[in-house]
């Protein structure tokens, strides 16, 4: 019996067998409240800014209770069991250094996990294995092969997964996506992405690792380097140790999940990849700073995915300064940031599109979706083979940069044809005791 159920039987018997009591209304699901056993019991793993955030986010929906926090920095930890507390009220929110200890808890059903590049599928793989459901934040992966190890075990385990591309919950996104798949542009030519871009610093200092950091876990399956302060910042995400740069964990990963979502590709990925890009020869960031890369469909629509100041260039009477996507077709085209969009003509950004006519699904909470789909089955915006896709698509471009070269993909077979430097690409070694 679980903890559900077993709390119902014995309310019940209670009841039955006792003379009238005056039970709570938040007991009973009265005056808007939610019963306790209905509540979706959520622990949250990784609460710097990006998690602390969706703890706030979610601590919103009444049907949600928030149980434990877990980071690898002291004061993270506890600045968000302090906001989970005064919300309830009370001093019951558990905190964890080891995200394992955290999914050990028999009591948790979902968990949100926004952590460092490097960390996502670890995590996700032992959520998994312990039926977690999970919003779990971008990128889906470091490399292809812990993409398709995170895909296979949210499969085999059938927990609820979704990404957190929170763009297809936004009304500029659905519906630039609504008029692309309802023929309002015409035949679908192609997608420009443009993603943000840095400016290189110089190698840090090895510093004195500061108190309640534990870096060794931070690190984790990486390689070992000195600690440094903004290794351990957003900037992560420029240093390929942990992350892809600008063209996945940085932003990009965005609005690829975008262009895929506009070219129905959920379930495939581009089959031919040229390109190139700038990545810094010293400093301590080594991903792409520049780069332009054409990914072709098999369906004939082309994905050129850029930095913003290039994009700009390329479309300079359709694109705007700031990053954005700009879907072109036969007949008009639409650029679609989170500031807004426009479009030619005119018009269609005020035109209305039929549900049948878009076939987009509809979504104005991504948190809210993600509860859906795990009380009551609804479909997610942003499932597995969607984030799995995406993720292709941006590791195709990585490679094809470094590389220099044109690549073909299979996607059948999810392999560069007959390029086995390229595929060595598709994976990492991890530090020791870590491994898939």
């Amino acid at each position: 019996m679980n903890r559900r159920d077993f709390l119902s039987a014995t309310s019940t018997s209670f009841l039955a067998a006792s003379a009238p009591i005056l039970v709570p209304a938040f007991v009973l699901g009265r005056q808007g409240s939610v019963p306790p056993s209905d509540k979706i019991t959520m622990g949250f793993i990784g609460v710097g800014g990006q998690g602390s955030g969706h703890v706030r986010g979610f601590l919103q929906h009444p049907d949600v209770r928030a149980l434990a926090i877990c980071d690898v920095r002291e004061s993270a930890r506890l600045s968000n069991k302090r906001a989970v507390d005064a919300a309830y009220g009370d001093n019951t929110c558990a905190v964890y250094n080891d995200f394992r200890e955290l999914l050990a808890r028999p009591d948790i059903d979902a968990v949100l996990i926004a952590v460092p590049d490097h960390w996502h599928v670890l995590i996700g793989l032992e959520a998994a294995r312990r039926g977690k459901h999970m919003y779990y934040e971008k990128p889906l992966a470091l490399t292809l092969a812990e993409a398709k190890a995170m895909r296979a075990a949210v499969k085999r385990y059938g927990v609820v997964f979704q990404f957190g591309t929170q763009q297809r919950s936004s009304h500029y996104f659905r519906h630039a996506c609504e008029l692309a798949r309802s023929g309002r542009l015409g035949r679908l030519e192609s997608i420009l992405v443009g993603s943000a871009s840095f400016t290189p610093i110089p190698n840090q200092p090895p510093q004195p690792v500061p108190p309640g950091l534990d870096y060794d876990m931070w690190l984790g399956p990486a390689p070992w380097t000195p600690y440094c302060e903004i290794k351990c910042t957003r900037q992560f995400t420029l240093i390929y140790d942990y992350s892809l740069g600008c063209l996945s964990g940085a932003w990009g990963i965005h609005d690829i999940d975008f262009a895929q979502w506009v070219n129905d590709a959920d379930h495939t990925a581009p089959i031919e990849i040229e390109g190139a890009g700038v990545i810094p020869e010293e400093g301590i960031y080594d991903t792409p700073i520049t780069w332009e890369v054409e990914q072709r469909y098999a369906n004939g629509v082309t994905l050129i995915h850029a930095d913003r100041y290039t994009a700009l260039k390329r479309e300079p009477r359709k694109f705007r300064p700031n990053m954005g996507t700009l879907v072109q077709g036969s007949e008009g085209w639409v650029w679609v940031s989170r500031q807004g969009m426009w479009s030619e003509p005119a018009s269609l950004v005020g035109a209305v599109v039929r549900p049948d006519e878009g076939k987009v699904l509809f979504s104005n909470d991504h948190r809210r979706n993600f509860l859906d789909a795990i009380r009551f089955g609804t479909p997610l915006l942003s499932p597995i083979d969607a984030a799995f896709n995406a993720e292709v698509a941006c590791q195709q471009a990585d490679i094809a940069i470094r590389l220099g070269r044109k690549l073909r993909w299979d996607p059948a077979k999810e392999v560069f044809e007959g390029d086995e430097s390229a595929n060595r690409m598709l994976s990492r070694s991890m530090r020791s005791p870590w491994h898939l």
